[in-house]
């Protein structure tokens, strides 16, 4: 839901009056009365499943901030819809991956996201390495101490087949 001096009435007057200016038939329209930071929304769920479906080609939104706040997540939507050959537009932004250029965006903004996802791999591989012995807290694990039952077993020639 907007804040603020935002009325959600407004986006959807003028999505409607979009939608109308393009010839666009309206299949439905999905509203969260939630916050958009919020990856699991019951109105997203449904647009989702719909998307799945192939039930319509377009999608309008009024700014990508309403469909979600990170971009990780908005390129995961995007991506989706692209696999099922729907494209987006926000109408505020000029975002529309129904032109060669909103295309283009949406492959760069593809790009980073990639670029980044590598980036943190590769540190992550670099911090790890050298450190097999740290546990969880990142304290140094001590070697497990054998039971007092094993040791005994030893003792008397029994034959260890998992060493600790």
């Amino acid at each position: 839901m907007s804040k603020g001096e935002q009325n959600p009435e407004n986006a959807l007057k003028s999505l409607k009056d979009y939608s109308i200016l393009q010839n666009y038939k309206v299949y439905k329209i999905y509203t969260d009365k939630i916050s958009g930071k919020s990856d699991n929304r019951p109105a997203l769920n449904e647009l989702m499943f719909d998307s799945r479906t192939k039930v319509f080609d377009v999608v309008l939104i009024w700014k990508l901030d309403r469909l979600g706040r990170s971009l990780k997540h908005l390129l995961k939507i995007a991506e989706e819809w692209q696999k099922h050959g729907i494209d987006f537009i926000s109408i505020t932004q000029g975002f529309d991956t129904t032109t060669a250029s909103g295309k283009m965006i949406f492959q760069v903004l593809g790009a980073i996201a990639e670029f980044e996802h590598t980036l943190i791999s590769e540190r992550t591989k670099e911090g790890l390495k050298g450190k097999k012995n740290i546990g969880k807290r990142g304290k140094d694990k001590k070697p497990r101490k054998k039971s007092g039952y094993l040791l005994r077993y030893q003792k008397k020639g029994g034959v260890v087949f998992n060493e600790f």
